[in-house]
């Protein structure tokens, strides 16, 4: 599986995948038009050891629905990444086996690092 799931409204998302270089196989997929699937979502949770791991807590719907409120377990936080896109850490790289989640720096850095060394 070669991916890479976006917000194209997002600059950050845009300034990444410009940096990435990414190769010409990787599909991108915007997460805005199509929100991930169950399958590559649980897939990434065994790769990844948890859903919150991919969960985004700075999601503007995380404060309107309450969300920081509750005590969330593992299932809240798939079954709400599945029903809303803007709950999902993002960019998400895939590529293979290896997989990078998010906009932090160190996350930019090793994926900035291991497309330089595919050319």
């Amino acid at each position: 599986m070669r991916r890479f799931y976006y917000l194209s409204s997002c600059d950050t998302c845009q300034k990444i995948m410009k940096a990435l270089d990414l190769p010409k196989d990787v599909e991108l997929i915007d997460i805005k038009q199509t929100n991930i699937d169950a399958a590559t979502l649980d897939w990434l949770k065994e790769k990844v050891g948890s859903y919150e791991g991919m969960f985004s807590k700075r999601a503007m719907k995380f404060r309107s629905m309450g969300l920081h409120e509750m005590n969330l377990a593992e299932a809240d936080y798939r079954k709400y990444m599945l029903e809303e896109y803007t709950f999902l850490k993002r960019p998400f790289v895939i590529y293979d086996d290896h997989i990078w989640i998010g906009n932090a720096k160190k996350e930019v850095e090793s994926a900035s690092t291991f497309f330089a060394n595919l050319k």
